[in-house]
C-alpha cells in the first residue's frame, strides 16, 4: 500500500529517534492512510486517504 495521501499528499516524515542517554538514529514517521471507495469525478474508485481529510469530509465516500 502506497503511504500518501492522494488528497493533502501528506506521506512518510523522517528524522531521529532520541534516547535517554541523547543518542540519536533515523526513524520514520508513516501518516495514517486507509484505502477507502470514494467518488473521484462522479464514479466511484479506490484512493488511499489520510484519516484527517477522512474527518474533515474532503472525500465524498461511495456507499
Amino acid at each position: 500500500m502506497a503511504r500518501k495521501c492522494e488528497i493533502c499528499g501528506k506521506g512518510i516524515s523522517t528524522g531521529h529517534k532520541v534516547s535517554h542517554s541523547n543518542i540519536k538514529t533515523k526513524r520514520t514517521w508513516a501518516p495514517n492512510v486507509h484505502k477507502v471507495r470514494a467518488i473521484v469525478d462522479g464514479s466511484p474508485r479506490k484512493i488511499t486517504v489520510c484519516t484527517r481529510c477522512l474527518r474533515s469530509g474532503k472525500v465524498q465516500r461511495a456507499v
